[in-house]
């Protein structure tokens, strides 16, 4: 056994009798110093171990989000109308994607980007039409050339009003025409517009009648409309109901369809059935846009290559006036992979410093082209891409915090002999910012504590010692003197 004799040897530290210690008041005035200064070193110390080291560094990319990138866009177009809004993508792989719309919304839109109706379906696919078989056999005129004042006259006297609004250089028609006049002779030996009156079949000439077509919201030829009598009087958010015929566009088509419109009216009263329409006839046929703008929304998924966002007017039945086209549009959002949600940024206000902000560089800005570059203007963006990624250690593992694509962007306008649109193609760096969290180990925090502890009091006890000899030294040589 140990004697406690030989355990008080190893003793470090060995206790002074009371009675063999004095206390002065220049010892409690340093004490008091020593214990303020260890309080302020140690909320400099704490608060030093609450802060994190961060560090940042450029390396390869090393991204495990696959190999696709999502695109979230909010754009708005006061001059291309939702009946032709198309969402295109093509990169260098040779992708290329057109008028998607499984994740497109379109919603018309006034000139001041208001919204004027609910959201626009594209409904049937427009390259799949049926124009019959080309012919070069001439058929006398049986729809009747409108011009603005005949149209208005017309459109308040006959319960239906079908107009082929069209331009003599189209394609599409020409290729109409034969099967249209057709129709139309058909039509009137069935219904007489005098003796029957309920229905009457017009074309307008758009490049005769440009503020009449205009008027309409014509962006696309030939549009077939329909007007019903006292629609004009029918306003959503104050502007003219008509409707738009979608379907095919051979003389029988046609015939059935006028006849489904015409069906529900009494010959006598003109007064429409409770029954409304047939079937057959809503299915190919879509409220025409009332505004000649279109807002897209929605996201797009692309391979993290150099690509194209495209969005133009697109139609595999109808043909556009280049020169009349206006890619004109507001970007009220345009963002790259997982958006970050404005409380998260909040939650990491530490980080704003280190992150460059620029992952909606686009947003609220406005490319409007009044006319003064000229015709056929295609709006242009360069947008490069680099992904920014926030990792914090903790517990010796790396954790993710933030995972952003920011870019940099730079908008051009070019003339071009095709279908102005407005283009943005992007490019994704090779490279990713990494910002590392380091934070500081709690060990390293406690071994500075008593440091802090330990020195602090260290000093001060040499301090009131070599203080306390001083004054003793000096009462000896006075002592001295006065003997």
């Amino acid at each position: 056994m140990v004697s406690s004799t030989k355990l008080k040897s190893v003793d470090f530290y060995r206790k002074i009798p009371r009675d063999l210690t004095e206390a002065s008041l220049s010892g409690a005035g340093l004490s008091i110093v020593a214990a303020l200064f260890m309080m302020f070193l140690f909320g400099m110390e704490l608060s030093s171990y609450l802060e994190v080291n961060t560090t940042t560094a450029v390396i390869v990319d090393k991204s495990s989000d696959g190999d696709f990138l999502r695109i979230d866009f909010n754009i708005s177009f006061p001059a291309l109308s939702c009946e032709f809004a198309s969402v295109d993508v093509s990169d260098v792989l040779g992708t290329n994607r057109l008028n998607i719309t499984k994740t497109i919304r379109k919603f018309p839109i006034d000139p001041h980007l208001r919204s004027t109706g609910a959201e626009f379906h594209s409904g049937l696919a427009l390259h799949n039409i049926n124009h019959g078989e080309e012919t070069k056999e001439e058929f006398p005129d049986g729809a009747i050339p409108l011009t603005s004042a005949s149209f208005e006259a017309l459109s308040h006297h006959f319960p239906i009003l079908v107009v082929n609004f069209n331009a003599p250089w189209c394609y599409w028609s020409n290729r109409l025409k034969p099967a249209w006049e057709k129709a139309a002779n058909i039509i009137k030996q069935r219904y007489d517009p005098e003796a029957d009156g309920r229905v009457l079949l017009g074309n307008v000439d758009c490049t005769e009648e440009p503020a009449l077509c205009k008027r309409n919201h014509i962006q696309g030829y030939p549009s077939i409309r329909i007007f019903r009598k006292g629609s004009d009087l029918r306003e959503d958010h104050g502007h003219h109901e008509h409707e738009s015929y979608y379907g095919d566009r051979d003389t029988d088509s046609i015939v059935k369809m006028v006849e489904g419109l015409v069906a529900p009216i009494h010959p006598e009263t003109h007064k429409v059935a409770s029954d409304g329409k047939s079937n057959d006839t809503v299915k190919n046929l879509k409220k025409a846009p009332v505004t000649g703008g279109c807002r897209v929304e929605g996201y797009v998924r692309v391979k993290k290559v150099p690509g194209n966002l495209v969005i133009s007017a697109h139609s595999g039945a109808h043909s556009f006036d280049s020169s009349q086209m206006n890619m004109s549009h507001v970007v009220s959002h345009l963002s790259f992979g997982r958006m970050i949600s404005p409380r998260l940024l909040t939650d990491m206000k530490r980080l704003l410093p280190y992150l460059g902000l620029s992952h909606d560089r686009l947003d609220g800005k406005a490319f409007i082209n009044q006319h003064e570059f000229g015709a056929n203007v295609t709006i242009e963006h360069y947008l490069q891409i680099v992904k920014t990624e926030v990792i914090t250690r903790r517990s010796g593992q790396e954790h993710s915090l933030i995972e952003e694509y920011e870019y940099t962007a730079h908008s051009s306008v070019a003339q071009t002999y095709y279908l102005p649109v407005a283009k943005f193609h992007f490019e994704l760096s090779p490279m990713q910012i990494l910002i590392t969290e380091n934070p500081k180990s709690f060990s390293h925090f406690i071994t500075n504590l008593c440091a802090i502890i330990g020195g602090v009091f260290t000093v001060a006890g040499i301090l009131d010692s070599i203080f306390h000899n001083t004054v003793r030294l000096i009462k000896k040589v006075e002592l001295g003197k006065n003997i």
